[in-house]
This record gives C-alpha cells, sequence and structure tokens, in this order.
C-alpha cells in the first residue's frame, strides 16, 4: 500500500463529479476522480425497466448535452450510463474505476488523507460528490417488522419475476414507490402501496411536458432559504413517469388500476401491518402542490404575456383504505422510503455537516472544513442542483474556487 500525492480529488464519477472534472480539466486543474464501481455506478443499481422521470433534453452537463433524436423522451438507464461513460471519455475524464474511498481525515501536514482500497492518497482538496442516494431511509417502524417478513429497500429490486410469490406492500410513494406499485401491479401481482405526502404533476399541459412549462418559471432557481425549513428538501419529487413514453402516474391513477392505497405505515403488532387514517390528508397535500404549480406557471405566462395552459383541477379522491394489512399475506416489503445523507460514516469531520447529515456549506465549499468541497447535494445552490438540470452551474461555480485555491 502506497501513498500519493496529488492536488485535487473528487470521490464519485456520476454526473455532479464528472461536470466538475470537466470544469478542472478545462481550466487545468490536476485532479483525480474516484469512483467506488463504475462510471455511472448509481444509475446501473437501478431497477431494470428504470428510465428518466424529467425529460432527456434536461440533460444539460457542461459539454455534454444531450444531442440525440429525443429530447422529449426519457432514457432507459442503458442509455443514460452510456451518456455518461461517453462524456467522461470525450474529455479523458481521470476517473478511477473500482477505487472506494474508506475514510476521508486529516493528514500530519494538514492535508487531506483518504483512505482507499488502492492505497492512501494525500490531497489539498477534496469534493464528495457521491450523490443525494446514499443511504435507503426506513421509517422507525420498519424495526417491527418480524424477521420471517422478506423486506428489502427499492435499490435491491430489479423486476417482478425476482420476487417471491405473494402479495406485494410497498412502503413509501414518491416517484420510485408509484413506478414500482404501477409495474408490479401490470405483472399481475398484488399490490398495496403505504402512502405519504407527495407532490404531483400531469405528465403534460396542452401537449408540452410539465417539466417544460415548470422550468419557464423560477421554481427549479429556488434555494434552501427560500423553503418553509430546511426538512422541506428531503420532499418527495413529483409523481410522474417516463415509462412507455411518459404518462401520468399519482394516487388516482394508482387507485384507478387496482393498486391499494394505505395510509404511511405506523407499526406492526399481532402479525398485521398497521397504517394511519391519513390517506385522504396525503391526497390532499399533493392536490394543493399542484395547484401552486398551477398558479406558478399562470403568473410567469402572464408576466412574459405569453398563453398558459388549461390546468384542470382534480378529479375528487374518495380514501378507502383499511387500517391494517396481514403480514401472512405479504411475500414481499419494498421500502421506497427516500435517502439519507451518509458522509458521516467515512469522513472523519463531524463540524461539516448539519443534524440531518447535509453538509454545511456555500457554493459547494464547506463552510466549516477548509479543503473540503460538495457537489450533487440536495439543494446545494438550488433546487435543481442535485439534477442533470442544474449540476452544470454548479460545476462552473465550484470549479471557479478550486481554481483559485
Amino acid at each position: 500500500m502506497t501513498q500519493e500525492v496529488v492536488d485535487a480529488v473528487i470521490v464519485g464519477a456520476g454526473q455532479a463529479g464528472l461536470s466538475l472534472s470537466h470544469e478542472l480539466v478545462a481550466a487545468g486543474r490536476a485532479h483525480v476522480v474516484l469512483e467506488r464501481g463504475r462510471i455511472g455506478e448509481t444509475w446501473r443499481g437501478r431497477w431494470d425497466s428504470f428510465c428518466l422521470v424529467i425529460p432527456n433534453w434536461t440533460v444539460q452537463l457542461p459539454g455534454g448535452r444531450y444531442r440525440g433524436d429525443d429530447p422529449d423522451g426519457f432514457m432507459p438507464k442503458r442509455e443514460i450510463v452510456g451518456h455518461l461513460a461517453a462524456y467522461a471519455e470525450s474529455f479523458r475524464a481521470p476517473v478511477r474505476e473500482g477505487v472506494t474511498v474508506t475514510s476521508l481525515e486529516r493528514s500530519a501536514n494538514g492535508t487531506f488523507l483518504l483512505r482507499t482500497t488502492a492505497g492512501e492518497i494525500r490531497a489539498k482538496d477534496v469534493v464528495l460528490a457521491s450523490g443525494g442516494y446514499q443511504k435507503p431511509h426506513r421509517p422507525p417502524a420498519a424495526t417491527q417488522l418480524p424477521a420471517s417478513v422478506h423486506a428489502i429497500d427499492a435499490e435491491a429490486y430489479a423486476n417482478p419475476n425476482a420476487l417471491p410469490p405473494g402479495k406485494v406492500l410497498i412502503v413509501g410513494s414518491g416517484q420510485t414507490g408509484c413506478q414500482l406499485a404501477e409495474e408490479i401491479f401490470e405483472a399481475g401481482r398484488e399490490v398495496s402501496l403505504a402512502c405519504g405526502r407527495a407532490p404531483w404533476i400531469p405528465r403534460r399541459l396542452e401537449g408540452r411536458d410539465t417539466i417544460a412549462w415548470i422550468n419557464d418559471t423560477p421554481y427549479f432557481d429556488a434555494r434552501l432559504t427560500d423553503l418553509p425549513s430546511p426538512a422541506a428538501r428531503l420532499l418527495a419529487n413529483p409523481q410522474m413517469s417516463g415509462r412507455r413514453g411518459g404518462h401520468d402516474l399519482n394516487f388516482r391513477t394508482l387507485q384507478a388500476q387496482g393498486v391499494q392505497l394505505l395510509g404511511h405505515f405506523v407499526g406492526v403488532s399481532e402479525g398485521r401491518a398497521h397504517f394511519a387514517d391519513d390517506l385522504a390528508e396525503s391526497v390532499a397535500f399533493g392536490d394543493t402542490r399542484f395547484a401552486q404549480i398551477c398558479e406558478l406557471i399562470r403568473k410567469t405566462c402572464a408576466a412574459a404575456s405569453v398563453h398558459a395552459p388549461q390546468m384542470e383541477p382534480p378529479a375528487p379522491f374518495v380514501a378507502d383504505a383499511p387500517e391494517s394489512v396481514a403480514l401472512s399475506h405479504v411475500g414481499t416489503l419494498i421500502f421506497t422510503s427516500g435517502f439519507r445523507p451518509d458522509y458521516a460514516s467515512w469522513v472523519r469531520f463531524p463540524q461539516a455537516f448539519d443534524e440531518a447529515g447535509f453538509p454545511i456549506q456555500q457554493d459547494g465549499s464547506s463552510t466549516t472544513v477548509p479543503g473540503l468541497h460538495f457537489m450533487g447535494v440536495h439543494f446545494q445552490r438550488k433546487r435543481k442542483s442535485a439534477t442533470f438540470l442544474g449540476v452544470a452551474e454548479d460545476a462552473t461555480v465550484l470549479a471557479e474556487t478550486l481554481s483559485a485555491r
């Protein structure tokens, strides 16, 4: 095991790490990119039918925009990975695949020490670009499940045929939960979805993707200080789907298909999973978020003196949900309850993170640990920071900071 000395290290070769690497290469700043698996590893780990939920035209990496013939389509994961791999090759990104960083700490001379599976590295600057999907989150009630229940997180799901026989219970109703519920139900399985608070939007308004309408508004440029509280950054992404060319997918469409909707998962007793009597409130929450988006689109269109699309209010919803389900009937329980930061498990700078585990940073640079930086963090600078749509802007800003150092 040898110790290498480099100027800067980027940890992670997804869209965030590669975008910053592109800008550093352009600026002539020496660096290496360490990736525990292969380029785009997180995307490779998604389920078989995974595809983008936002249109292909939102892939706006610096020097790596989507230039295919289907800008309004939704790339499947194979094409996403291919795009990232080709992007890295296009500027000869200095990526080292198969290198896991096991710890990050200070070295004796004040630089950073990265302990990796390929040896030790000392660096002046370190950028953590490990993405927003670090540690699967399960609700507290999950600890009450008996060992006999086959429970997995979304990242362990591949396809319906890989699941054991029996009913499927999905806990978590963001984009992932809704997509899995739809796919598994269409495969002929009985599916229940434990629902929480999540926004929804229609796939299209008057033939134009709703994301395009929203992109014309200030929505994606909202900053963390614009939210009612820092916890609001954990709110699920709007329910919709990019499968089969893109379509509406929300509580109403799932209920109409035959998926059983439940309140949020609260506990287990006497062989049954129990759920709160709050399905109607969760649906109302999503409807309120949709109404707010509609109003924002109308205001933006009025200010620009352009036609606003017709936005129909949602149909009435009847919440008829049982309060418990017999676990003996459940063949698989899938948690799709989102993710949380996991920096603390290997980064030895506890002062660099808030109580929720998010970096304390300004424009991607730590305000408590000089030389420590971040990319791809939720609301790093704006709402769009962790997306294909916003990562280029953040990479440009951070690259300027690193070049100045």
